[in-house]
């Protein structure tokens, strides 16, 4: 068993169940010889046990596999989970499953609310809630962080998406003005007045973006845009 410094990152290198192990801790040394103290005992009482699936599954993985296996197939409308997945991405993108903490979540949450209303902001919660309650039922998780953050109160109004054929008939028997209205609504997430006040210059069809110059929260932000947007 041993330490060693390679390229500015400490690891640490030992033998468990016959088998070579070799870990990537970090800059820090005292953190090395620490954990490699922790394998030492964890061998010593048969109780160790090699590093977590989880930890070999990144963000962007999961986020791929929640919309391919259970979103498309089983949700209401998977293009609202995508767009809502992709503003979770923006915040816990490139990060492994087992580094999204409870604190993170909870800073992400204090951080969107900044930026858009409470209720968008548990949709984001809910979503990533189920996100992880599906990694753990894959085998690519062993918890939820974000089963303890609390949902912002709403005044009582139950928060709940429309089924598939909700969402055909409602379009379906839509005026013809108003038609255009709700496929970007239901698509992006935006509310009604951020759509009636969109102009041609806040279309991006090059980079498929949608500029809304002024939100609620008096933030500038920008919205996908997906091919049925396009074509509205």
């Amino acid at each position: 068993m041993g330490k060693y410094l390679k390229n500015g990152n400490w690891f640490i290198d030992y033998y468990a169940n016959g088998k070579r192990k070799r870990e990537k801790i970090g800059s820090s040394k005292v953190l090395a010889e620490t954990v490699l103290k922790k394998r030492k005992v964890e061998i010593a009482e048969g109780k160790f046990l090699d590093i977590k699936k989880e930890q070999k599954v990144k963000f962007e993985e999961l986020a791929q596999m929640y919309i391919n296996i259970h979103a498309r197939p089983n949700k209401r409308s998977c293009h609202s989970d995508e767009y809502l997945i992709k503003t979770l991405g923006r915040f816990f993108g490139g990060k492994y499953l087992y580094e999204i903490t409870t604190m993170a979540v909870d800073q992400f949450k204090a951080e969107r609310a900044k930026e858009v209303s409470l209720a968008t902001v548990n949709r984001a919660l809910a979503c990533l809630k189920c996100m992880f309650n599906k990694a753990i039922e894959w085998g690519k998780a062993e918890v939820n962080p974000a089963k303890k953050v609390k949902l912002f109160k709403e005044n009582n109004i139950r928060v709940r998406y429309l089924e598939k054929e909700e969402i055909r008939k409602l379009i379906n028997n839509a005026t013809a003005h108003l038609k255009p209205i709700l496929i970007v609504a239901l698509n992006t997430g935006m509310r009604k007045g951020e759509i009636l006040n969109l102009k041609w210059h806040d279309l991006d069809f090059k980079n498929n973006v949608i500029f809304i110059r002024q939100s609620k929260s008096g933030e500038k932000r920008e919205v996908p845009m997906n091919p049925l947007v396009r074509r509205t």
